[in-house]
């Protein structure tokens, strides 16, 4: 199989030559201020439009999997996202998201190849990770607050948010909702913040996979720097007293060492012996060079909502798992 990046190569080098060679990129890139960018982008898709017919409106549509309704009935996704949220205590603030960022969100905060993001004619993106929005919404109150000069708790932010990622070998959910926590504050020493608010947030999603009916977790640990070892303890200790959640520890993780700082980690459900990866967490640096100061720590989590409802779904043979305690999903 070719390599994609040669393939990519190829294709740009064949446009180039049809667009009068390599220079345009530069010009397009580099030489027009944004403004002038988004006009002449304007333009050019206003043209193209202008040429369709409503039959090649209908065959985009049919043909682009990332336009395609989600293959999860809404009614499902809403019950579950409504049993995720029912544990988010009130110091958590739950945000509705733009359903865009800026250009660059999230290759130049999050390190995400900025071709599988979709970007729009107007400088930005349309969100792919509900963290990457709420990282910026915590840096740009963490800022306030230091304006202020006020010494002010860390921010605790959660949001739902259906986004589109565009990785190939995706399954079958080429945009996805996301259920994502974020707790943003600063640097106390002794790895004080990390090891409260990872066991802290922890908590939370656990109780909110257990309220939405995914039966038994695994939090599977990962140290990316040995010195972060009290974080695990912090959160195996918090967990302690959930006896249908496990603990796991892994040698490493590559994804994870490219995305997070320190430590990192994974949930799962179990059911039958098969492990369903649910969701993943960990540091991040991303309000440190957002806000240009090494002290700002940030722990950013999420659950993916599609995966666990067709989890739900395909583990029994009665339809939704009944979460304990609570009334069944249809209720």
């Amino acid at each position: 199989m070719a390599d994609p990046e040669v393939l990519e190569g190829a294709a740009l080098a064949r446009v180039l030559r049809q667009a009068g060679g390599a220079e345009i990129l530069n010009t397009l890139g580099v030489q027009l201020s944004g403004s002038d960018l988004v006009t002449l982008l304007l333009a050019a898709f206003r043209t193209r439009a202008g040429f369709l017919a409503p039959d090649d409106v209908l065959r985009r549509y049919a043909e682009e999997r990332s336009m395609a309704p989600a293959p999860v009935d809404l009614r499902r996704l809403r019950r579950i996202e409504d049993r995720l949220l029912s544990v988010v205590p009130d110091e958590v603030e739950v945000l509705a998201l733009a359903p865009v960022v800026p250009l660059g969100t999230h290759s130049v905060v999050a390190g995400v190849h900025q071709n599988n993001v979709l970007a729009t004619v107007r400088g930005s993106e349309v969100a792919a990770d509900p963290a990457n929005g709420l990282a910026l919404e915590a840096a740009v109150r963490r800022r306030e607050a230091r304006t202020r000069g006020r010494a002010v708790p860390p921010v605790r932010l959660a949001a739902l948010q259906r986004v589109i990622r565009r990785v190939p070998g995706s399954g079958r959910f080429a945009h996805v909702g996301l259920f994502a926590l974020a707790t943003a504050g600063r640097d106390s020493g002794g790895l004080a913040f990390e090891r409260r608010h990872a066991a802290e947030q922890l908590r939370l999603l656990c109780a909110a996979l257990r309220a939405a009916g995914a039966g038994a977790v695994e939090v599977t640990a990962t140290l990316l720097d040995p010195a972060a070892a009290p974080v695990t303890e912090a959160v195996r200790a918090a967990l302690a007293d959930h006896p249908d959640v496990v603990l796991a520890e892994a040698v490493d993780r590559a994804g994870g060492r490219r995305y997070h700082t320190g430590w990192c980690f994974t949930l799962a459900a179990v059911r039958d012996g098969v492990r369903v990866e649910l969701g993943a967490g960990g540091f991040v640096d991303w309000t440190q060079r957002l806000l240009g100061n090494p002290r700002e720590r940030l722990l950013v989590s999420t659950i993916g909502v599609d995966r666990l409802a067709d989890l739900l779904v395909t583990s029994a043979p009665g339809g939704e798992s009944t979460p304990s305690g609570g009334d069944p999903p249809d209720s």
